[in-house]
Order: C-alpha cells, then structure tokens, then sequence
C-alpha cells in the first residue's frame, strides 16, 4: 500500500519537474496577460485600416462588407431553399420557418457529390451540375412549381458588392474550374438555372459561412452580433455601424462584416509573438506569408505545431531518448485530434502513450506527460490569441453602441471549438479577463452554411417585404409636383375669397385687414414701449430707435407671470394686473411719469377696424377672463391706466404677432413685405393693394393683411391630400375640424402625426417587433422638437435610440432607421406644404403689380423653421419650384411680437408727424 503511494508521488513529482521543463523550454508560446492586451489592442487598429477607404487596400484584415443589415428578430416565416458549397461536396437544403408564436425551423437536405474532372472543368459544366442537382432535390420534394427563395452559402474568396452578387477572387481547397475567377456567382447560377427551363428560383443571397453561423444562432438569440469559426480555419463576422463602412454608400443602420481574420499579422504586426515553430509552418505550406494568424489557431495547424516541437525536442536529446522516427518526421502525420484526445482529462497520458507509439516511439512516462503539456500550451495558446481578437471586436461592438456594459451573444461553430475538451472554456475565460465590464454568452451554432444561408435569405425576405409594406403606408404623405401646384391654386381662391366683401363671411382664411399701411423707411427714432401678451407669461419692453450713422434699435425688457386666477378672473383684474407690471417697469428702467407711444401685441383672435382698435373674438390658450370678448382691448387697456391715475401712455398700435415678424426684417430689408411664422401654430400676413381689401374704404395704397392661414382647408377643401393619419390626430385635438392646415405644418402636430404613424406600422408588425408600448399609445409623447433631433445630421441612429429609449421603447437598430424615416417624411410634407401657401402669396403680390418678375424678402419666425434641421431648406426649394417667376429671399426675425409691436409703432409716430406737418 505504502509502495504505491510513494510510487503515486514519486510520478507526480516528475510529472510536475517534466513540465516545468516544457514550460521553460516553450517560454515564448506561453503569453501573458499584457501580451494578449497588446494584441487584442493591434487587433483593434487592424479593424480600423480594413474599415477606411483609404488604408482597406493595404490592410491585412479585410473587413469585407457582406450586405447583410440585419439579424433575425424571431417574426421571419416561409419556405426557403439553400445551397452549400464549401468542399468536394454540396448540399442542397429546404428550411420550412414557421413564426406562429412558436419559433419553430425545420430543415431537410441532400448531399451530392462534386466529381474530381468537374472541380477541374469549366465554370459553366459546374453550375449546371449544380443546376441539375437542385431540380433533381425539389423534384424529390415536388416542389418545382413553386418559385422559392434561395441563400447561396459559397465559401470561397469573394468580392461582394450586393447580396445577390459576388465576385470570386481566387479558388482555393482544390478546386480550378475555369472562366469563374472575376465573375459573379450568382449570374452563373441563374443562367444554368434558365437553361434548364424546368423550375424558377430567386436567389436573394450570398452567404460566407461565419456569417451563417451568426444568423442561425440569433433566431433564437436576438442580441446575437458576432459569428465565429474555429475549426480547420477560423474567421469572425460582426455588426458593424455603417457610419463606419467606408466601402459601402450610405450611414444608416448596420452591416455584417465578413472580417476574414486569419490574415491578422500578414503585415508583420505578429512578428514579436511568433515563435521558430510558426515560422517553420509557414515555410512548409501551401500560402507562404498568407493567414498568419490562423496558422497560430486552427485546425489544420495545431497538430503540426505540436509535431515540430516534438522533432525538435527529440533532435536535442530532451525527449524518447533522442529517438526519431520515419512517422513523426512527416508532415501532417500529427493530427489535431490527437490534441484533443491527449488532453482529455482522464485518459490523456495513456493516450499520448498509445498515439507516440503509434508513430514508432517507445516513449516513457515522462515522455508522455511532455508531450501532454506540449499540447497544452499549443492550444492554450491559439485559445488565448482567439480570445484577444475577440475581445476587440466586443470592445468594438460596446464603443459603437456608447452603453457602460455590453450584453451581447457569440455564435461559434468549428471542430477545434466544439471537440476541444479545454479550448472553449480557456476561450471564455481569455475574453472576461480582457472585458470585465461586458456580459457576454456563447452558443453554439448548429450549420450555420446551410441553416445560416437559409436564415439570411428569411431576415432579407422579411425585411423587403415589411420596407414594401411601409412605402406603401407612406405613400400617402409624399405630395407630387402637381399635387403641391394643386395646393397653391386652391390657397389662391381660398385667399380671394376672404378678401372679397361677399365671399368673406363663409371663407376659411379670413385675411383680416391689420390697419398697418407701410413698412419702415429707416427714418423712424425715439423711444417706444411695447407690450406682449399672447400666453402664460407677459413681457414689456423699451425699444429705443436710432437713425442717422447709429442706426439701430436697442431693448430692454422684463417678463412678468400671469397667474391662473387673473387669466380667468375679471377682465378688469386682468387689464389692472397688466398696467400694474408697466409701472414696475418704468419704475425699473427709471422712466416713471414719463408718456411715450406704446405698441401692443395681442395674439388671440380679433377683429380690427382701426390700427388701434381689436375687438377681442374670443380667448383662447387658457384665458377666461370675463367682460372682454366683443369689447375693444385698447379701450381696456386705457380704462386701467386711467384707474391707475399714474401715468398717461399713448396706445398707437395694435399688432398680431406675424405682422410684428414681418416689420422687424422690414426695419433691415426694404424688400420684405411677408411675415410667416412656422412654431407651435403657422401663419402669414403680406401687404395687400388697398384696391383688393373690400373690407376697409380706399383704394390708394397698402395694407398688410394677417392671413390666418392656419384655417385653410377647414371647408374641406384638402380632404383629398388629408391621411388617416391626420383624421385621427385632428379628430383627437382641442378644435376638430379646425386649422386643418396648422395641423399639417405646424408643430404642435408633427409629433403626434409621428406617433400615430409609428403606432399603424406596430400594429401591422412593421416596427418594434409588433410591440405597442403603453408609452406609444400616451398622446403627446412625441414632442417636435424630437423631430428635430432625430433628424439632424451629425446625429448617429444611436442618439436617435437613446431618444426612443427616453420613450420607454424598446429599439432595434433597424427601428430606429424607421423612426427617422417617418420623421424625414412628416416633416418634409409640412415644408411643402408650407412652401406652396407661401408660393401662392408671392404670386399674388407679383400678379398685383403686373410684373413678370418679383424680389421680395419674407421675415421668419418660429421654433419650427428654426430648429429644424430641413424644414426651411426643404420649404426654400418647394417655393422656388412653385413660383418660377419670384426671387424669394427669407430672413431670420428676431422677436416680432416685441420689436416688431416697438416698430409698427414707429412708423405709425413717423406717418402721423408727417401728417400733421
């Protein structure tokens, strides 16, 4: 008993001294943690050279585009064909996916053989055997009559510029059919197919086989992202930003790439890490100086590397004795297998015992625990640098995307990685040692080139079909040329119809008279007061007016709240609240006493019959106060001054806020006669010939006339462009049936159109996987000033996410490119639209005056033309189109409810002066 335990320990302790032994003598493959940083870090840069334009044609690590923009989400259904070669065989498959609550893929397939004369052959006699072979599998299966979809898994070198095309570079694995090379693969295919004549086929993809190891895995795992090989070669694939694809037009959304990463270290990067033993199996094989990095890791390496060093052992005396035989001097006679059979936990020695021999050897007990550690350090070794490189990639995925920690799903597939009994979880333990901070997990994949081929052809088929399905929902909402000519025409006779005397009680676009006659001059000075009511806050101000050298205008300002009580108090609590901040403002600016001309802007719904004169219609935005609709408000206004007994101001004007716009550009440019404001709400004003406006005595001169364009439509007369989308935001707002034209362009409304447009496409399944979230169904979520955001330029699809996420909803990268699609879209009609109304008012003005050509200046305001990333250029170009005849030029207002009240005031003071003189 005591014997055998001394003999146990006894070998234990040689066992350990032997490996100490092959440890220091194989120093140089052991690499240490700071190593593998190191390479994961060149790894990284090596991505980066295969992603640019203008660094790709020299990189070792290609980073091929495989046009491949999505991954499955679980909803793909139908029937799919898919083809594999890949070897001396191919395969032909039929993959059934059902998506009927349960995710659910059958699968059934052929091999045929690829006889030795046709791998030699010519490319034609190749494709019609593979022509043949499927007629011959769908005739097995009757199922020719039907015209399937079809993924190509070819895993050769390829160039690929579409999904549906690829360009072979060079064969490789034996194969040497001529007139393929520089050819698409796909057109070769399609006409053998044709000349057989006897069944149809839709070949939608090419497939690389990682990335058909990738799709197959995220069907059932939808934060699947990478692909990786690890079998007789190795290669990985992942989800790249487009943004970053230098190769492939466009930034939107995301594409696999093919990375083809056993050429990492081509370039000589490696060459540090290298060992003799790598070297010598380079010398020694087919592509000298070619996939460097695989030779380090793969299959048909590892028993190799493993070999050279037992020569090289055995030459110097340190293992069998200095023996060698005729078997272990031949290349390749040291399979992988035996690697892994070696390093089997329990068997390992007495295997290594029985494969040395097997070769010749009579090795001893220390023999075998060498040869035993040998193989342990190899593979650990081509885990560790698999690892490193993966790692990259992940730290890649996670700076793409902006999060603190990557959750994210490895799909792997190769004989080294699923037989290896250490190297996947030596693999596991690499990638967390050099990424703490991600949650990674790893699935093995199951036939990635014939499932896989299958599952991109589905998500492609999928994703046509579901873009199709959009288009066709949007189409609504994209006016045509005509369409918008269409549009002006009927703005045009809606406009003539508010001006006419006997048409204006029954037009919707009531084109108020404003009493304000002329545009400033640049003569105008002195010190005005103006105030601006038009919400929850009041602001008054002091505007000072300059002319001569110092031309300019000076403000001074100070906003006061309104408190809920006096909004729907008396009137007289109101106008006495309103006069009581005017004196805290003179007071403030130390003015007290003083009597200066005042301009007040009031916008809520009046009727002028003077320019100093509005008959309040009625309150709106929350105002109830009582005893003010149907009086005059510059009357109130004069009353609570006069209660007041403090001061005595001289109330000269009346302003709408649009006409205000229009004055305060007017006061730079001469030319500007329009004033727009695209903000919350949308209106217009423009000087009118007297001639035209019925509604006021005279015929000499101008008038601006405040549009109230907002109301167009509301007789009906846009029911035909109108979508159901703005029937329903229409139906659910304040004023049904109201501002149907503010409905379309303004921005109150954009966001909800957004909304219910998003929440159509869910519950069609066209977006956020069918999904509707409490958030979604919430009114009002949708903010404009979203629009905004998500449609900005510099703004990648991952802020666009992070604004949805804000949202609570769940986004996928693709529905994120949805979202900006729909904004594009909403926004883009409202700009035309908005376009042709202003295109009907520039050719009104030019008509007026029989020109044949007009320059005019419109004054803009408002959040929307501001803020918006294309509104105005979009609006620019729709007015251009339209009225041909017009040089419009649109200026930037600056606060027309406050300088621009300050400004009509002054011209008004400047006309009276002249009269009285």
């Amino acid at each position: 008993m005591i014997a055998s335990h001394l003999l146990a320990y006894f070998f234990t302790e040689l066992s350990h001294d032997q490996a100490q032994k092959i440890d220091k003598y194989l120093y140089h493959m052991r690499l240490s943690e700071d190593t593998l940083q190191e390479v994961s870090q060149r790894f990284g840069k090596e991505m980066e050279k295969g992603l640019g334009a203008d660094t790709n044609p020299t990189a070792s690590v290609k980073m091929l585009p495989t046009f491949v923009r999505s991954t499955p989400d679980g909803t793909e259904d139908g029937d799919f064909l898919a083809l594999d070669l890949g070897g001396t065989n191919f395969r032909v498959l039929r993959v059934k996916v059902s998506d009927n609550g349960l995710q659910k893929v059958e699968m059934e397939n052929q091999i045929y053989a690829i006889p030795e004369e046709l791998m030699r052959g010519s490319g034609v006699q190749l494709f019609d055997h593979i022509a043949e072979c499927l007629g011959n599998f769908m005739e097995k299966l009757k199922i020719k009559d039907k015209k399937l979809p079809l993924g190509f898994t070819f895993s050769f070198p390829c160039h690929q510029t579409k999904l549906d095309e690829s360009i072979l570079v060079t064969w490789t694995k034996g194969f040497k059919c001529s007139s393929v090379e520089g050819k698409d693969v796909v057109s070769m295919l399609r006409k053998s197919i044709k000349k057989r004549g006897d069944f149809d086929i839709d070949i939608v993809a090419v497939v690389n086989d990682t990335v058909g190891t990738m799709m197959t895995c995220g069907y059932d795992d939808h934060n699947c992202e990478v692909g990786l090989i690890v079998g007789t070669g190795t290669n990985a694939c992942y989800m790249e930003e487009m943004r970053h694809i230098d190769l492939v037009e466009g930034d939107e959304g995301r594409m696999c790439i093919n990375m083809e990463w056993g050429a990492f270290g081509d370039d000589g990067v490696l060459n540090d890490i290298r060992t003799e033993f790598d070297r010598e199996i380079d010398m020694g094989s087919l592509n000298p100086g070619k996939q460097l990095f695989e030779k380090m890791i793969s299959g048909m390496y590892m028993g190799e590397l493993v070999r050279l060093i037992l020569v090289k052992m055995a030459k110097e005396g340190l293992l069998f004795g200095g023996n060698l035989t005729p078997d272990l001097l031949t290349t390749g006679h040291f399979e992988t297998r035996y690697v892994s059979a070696i390093e089997k936990e329990k068997e390992g020695l007495q295997k290594a015992h029985e494969i040395l021999t097997k070769l010749g050897l009579e090795p001893s007990h220390e023999d075998c625990v060498a040869t035993h550690r040998i193989c342990q350090i190899v593979s650990t070794r081509s885990a560790n640098l698999c690892g490193a490189t993966l790692a990259a990639v992940l730290r890649r995925i996670k700076e793409n995307k902006g999060v603190d920690r990557l959750r994210s799903t490895v799909a792997v597939d190769g004989s080294v990685y699923k037989k290896h009994p250490h190297f996947a979880r030596r693999l596991h333990k690499t990638v967390r040692k050099l990424l703490p901070d991600c949650e990674i997990r790893f699935v093995r994949s199951e036939d990635g080139s014939g499932k896989g081929a299958a599952m991109v052809t589905a998500v492609a088929y999928r994703l046509a079909a579901q873009h199709k399905a959009r288009q066709k929902i949007l189409e609504a909402l994209k006016l045509s040329r005509e369409q918008l000519l269409e549009v002006k025409q009927r703005m045009r006779i809606e406009m003539e119809k508010g001006l006419g005397k006997d048409t204006h009680a029954d037009a919707t676009v009531k084109m108020l008279p404003t009493y304000v006659c002329s545009t400033p001059d640049g003569t105008e000075k002195g010190d005005f007061l103006a105030l601006d009511l038009g919400g929850t806050n009041f602001r008054v101000l002091l505007v000072r007016v300059r002319n001569g050298m110092r031309r300019g205008v000076e403000m001074h300002n100070k906003i006061y709240s309104i408190p809920v009580e006096i909004m729907q108090g008396t009137g007289e609590e109101l106008f006495d609240h309103i006069v009581h901040c005017i004196s805290d403002f003179l007071e403030y600016m130390g003015m007290k006493g003083v009597s200066l001309p005042l301009g007040f802007t009031f916008s809520f719904p009046c009727q002028q019959n003077n320019l100093d004169e509005a008959i309040l219609l009625q309150w709106t935005k929350g105002f109830k106060a009582t005893g003010c609709e149907g009086e005059d408000v510059v009357n109130l206004l004069k009353e609570a001054i006069h209660r007041r007994e403090e001061f005595d101001l001289d109330v000269v004007a009346v302003v709408n806020d649009t006409v205000g716009t229009m004055m305060t550009c007017g006061y730079e440019d001469p030319y500007c006669e329009i004033g727009l404001i695209v903000g919350t709400g949308s209106n217009a004003c423009y000087m009118e010939e007297m001639r035209n406006v019925e509604l006021v005595e005279g015929e000499e001169g101008k008038m601006c006339v405040n549009m109230e364009w907002g109301a167009f439509g509301d007789s009906g007369c846009l029911d035909d462009i109108q979508t159901e989308f703005d029937v329903a935001v229409d139906e659910l707002s304040l004023n049904p049936g109201k501002q149907r034209f503010e409905k379309m362009i303004s921005g109150m409304y954009l966001g909800e159109i957004v909304r219910n447009i998003l929440m159509d496409f869910t519950k069609r399944g066209l977006l956020f996987r069918g999904r509707i979230s409490e958030r979604l169904k919430t009114k009002g979520i949708f903010e404009t000033k979203f629009l905004s955001q998500i449609e900005s330029d510099c703004l990648a699809l991952l802020q666009v996410r992070s604004i949805l996420q804000h949202l609570g909803l769940e986004t996928t990268c693709d529905d994120s490119i949805i979202v900006k699609e729909v904004c594009t879209v909403v926004a883009r009609r409202a700009a035309q639209l908005c376009g042709a109304g202003m295109a009907a008012v520039v050719d009104k003005i030019r008509e007026n005056r029989g020109l044949d050509y007009l320059k005019v200046t419109v004054g803009v305001d408002g959040t929307l033309y501001k803020l918006h990333p294309h509104f105005s250029t979009v609006m620019h170009e729709t007015v251009k189109e339209l009225s041909p005849k017009c040089e419009v030029t649109f200026l930037q207002s600056e606060d027309g409810s406050g300088k621009g009240a300050a400004l009509i005031t002054a011209v008004a003071c400047r006309i009276r002066e002249a009269g009285q003189r």
